[in-house]
């Protein structure tokens, strides 16, 4: 045995040794002084045993308001099977889950973005209250998994994340069907004439059959995916649907699995290394994925002191092809992708662009790309890419000096280079009424601003504009730009997370009806066509608008949250 080899499996032993002794959960329940903290932990039905294992902490996303989350209670069970076989003690506590097509266009969208920290707050707080050795994240949909990532990531004690799954495709008219493309679009088709009010009624019926994110690669989903690659979850989880028996597998084995880390000593910082977020970014522009994985990245980043600045995403988006397409830029769905091998395909064929980092299955990520295979070229396609650079693109220019995003795999090739005239919506509501009473025509740039971070406050996700625009054929003649957000589902060319917003006296703020946007993707830019002395005499000039909501938890945090090129995070 080489000396190498011989020291990595003394330091494993002694680990386990010193895990063993003296485990995080000995704080309430070890010494003459713990006596009542033992008293009441066997209130809870545990025995005297049971003190000698790990206690982990499941943190359950369940609830029956959000289709990704409505099976996880057949998930919980096979994860308290999980860590009870591998020698833990399961306890479940809940964290709020907010389906974003549910609260999408109207005021409940203000509150998806900022539930993502009061998750990562409560996951904390629970975990350090009752001293927990390890934890099992239960999540899926959209701002759920980043706020679990935050929490594991700032609390640095073992854990494993278990995505619930995407959901599987409807059938209507001997064809395949999704939420965004068969509902939110559906809208703006019904408006244009293109489709009855009983086909929009059956399309609605027909959609979503049952549990699960939403069929495409948006936000849950490629989230799912981004933390797989992160290793922060078992293989095959990202992909797994969220019927299938495959899932259940994994909840169960990352019951097991946890126990493992926890008497390993391998906590979540020992895995969430830059190289980790290197690799993520680059399977995101792989996989053309949601612009939203910005904001989350560099969220989860800033928990452990590692900073992920916009022209690093661009670097990599640049040199990385990509190699699947799914809804909503293209026709395949998430099942697709998991029969195509998943995450680890991906990885196999981009194995020359990432970097050696840690997983919870004890491989690293380079040595699961190396052994994994492409079932499917037509789904994943290696040696002839969609396209030749990634799914996202970073602009910058007099609009956005701090920079924006847009999902360039979802615009057409004669939209990524546009020149407009300005029409200027100061929320995001007063720019749907417009769309909907034939208000934009060919040649219009929307402009919605005041929905940033702090402006909107929450940055609503602009889904449903962007749909409309395209349920109503306008998608390659008219653009859509906004200090807010999109979902992962939008299409066409919708340029998002304009920084510095406008209720940070941004240059988005300055813009009136009728100024000339010019946008040029391959170029990455973004401009008004204004000097610089007129748009900072335009926001000398105006007057900065009441605080859309003045009280309760939105009114707190649209005081605390930073810009969208620090991924809006709290401080």
């Amino acid at each position: 045995m080489g000396k190498k080899v011989w020291y990595n499996a003394a330091s494993k032993i002694v680990k386990i040794i010193f895990v063993e002794i003296f485990m995080r959960s000995d704080q309430i329940k070890k010494g003459v002084v713990r006596m009542p903290n033992r008293s009441l932990l066997y209130a809870t039905g545990i025995s005297p045993k049971d003190l000698d294992k790990p206690f982990i902490g499941i943190a359950s996303s369940f609830t029956d308001l959000v289709p990704g989350h409505i099976a996880m209670r057949d998930l919980e069970r096979y994860i308290e099977r999980g860590v009870a076989s591998g020698g833990g003690v399961p306890f479940i506590f809940g964290a709020p889950a907010v389906c974003d097509g549910i609260a999408m266009g109207h005021s409940g969208m203000h509150y998806s973005l900022g539930s993502r920290e009061i998750i990562a707050d409560l996951i904390e707080t629970v975990a350090n209250a009752h001293m927990l050795d390890g934890l099992v994240l239960l999540s899926n949909c959209d701002k759920v998994t980043p706020g679990m990532l935050m929490a594991a990531a700032r609390l640095n004690i073992p854990a494993v994340v278990v995505t619930a799954g995407a959901m599987m495709t409807g059938t209507y008219e001997k064809k395949r069907r999704s939420m965004v493309r068969d509902t939110f679009e559906s809208v703006g088709q019904f408006k244009a004439g293109k489709i009855t009010e009983t086909q929009l009624s059956e399309l609605e019926m027909a959609t979503c059959p049952g549990a699960g994110a939403c069929q495409g690669m948006y936000t849950a989903n490629t989230m799912a995916c981004l933390t797989e690659t992160m290793g922060m979850s078992l293989i095959g989880c990202a992909t797994a649907l969220a019927v299938s028996s495959k899932k259940k597998r994994i909840a169960y084995e990352s019951g097991i699995k946890i126990v493992e880390l926890v008497k390993e000593d391998v906590k979540s910082r020992d895995i969430l290394i830059l190289n980790a977020f290197k690799n993520a970014i680059t399977v995101d522009m792989a996989l053309g994925g949601s612009t939203n994985t910005v904001l989350h990245l560099i969220a989860i980043a800033n928990e452990v002191g590692i900073k992920l600045p916009l022209e690093l995403f661009d670097e990599i988006s640049k040199k990385t092809p990509q190699i699947a397409c799914l809804e909503p830029a293209g026709d395949n769905y998430m099942e697709d992708l998991d029969n195509a091998g998943g995450i680890p395909a991906i990885l196999f064929a981009v194995q020359k662009k990432i970097g050696s980092s840690k997983t919870v299955t004890g491989l690293d990520i380079v040595e699961i790309a190396k052994s994994s295979k492409i079932l499917d070229e037509d789904v994943i396609r290696a040696s002839n890419p969609y396209k030749s650079e990634g799914g996202i693109a970073f602009l910058r220019g007099n609009i956005a000096p701090d920079g924006c995003v847009v999902k360039q795999a979802a615009v057409s090739e004669k939209m990524k280079v546009f020149s407009g005239r300005s029409r200027v919506f100061d929320s995001e509501d007063d720019a749907m009424k417009a769309i909907l009473d034939n208000k934009i025509i060919s040649g219009d740039v929307v402009v919605i601003r005041y929905e940033g971070p702090a402006g909107g406050p929450g940055m609503r996700e602009m889904l449903s504009p962007t749909s409309a625009l395209r349920g109503m054929g306008l998608s390659n003649s008219v653009a859509l730009i906004t200090d807010g957000r999109f979902s992962g589902g939008t299409r066409g060319p919708c340029i998002g997370h304009i920084s510095p917003e406008a209720a940070a006296g941004g240059a988005i703020a300055a813009i009136n009806d009728g100024d000339t946007i010019n946008i040029n993707i391959p170029n990455r830019t973004l401009n008004v066509a204004l000097t610089d002395e007129e748009i900072k005499t335009r926001i000398a000039n105006i007057e900065k608008p009441e605080p859309k909501i003045k009280t309760g938890y939105m009114a707190r945090y649209a005081r605390l949250v930073q810009s969208a090129d620090s991924g809006a995070i709290l401080k």
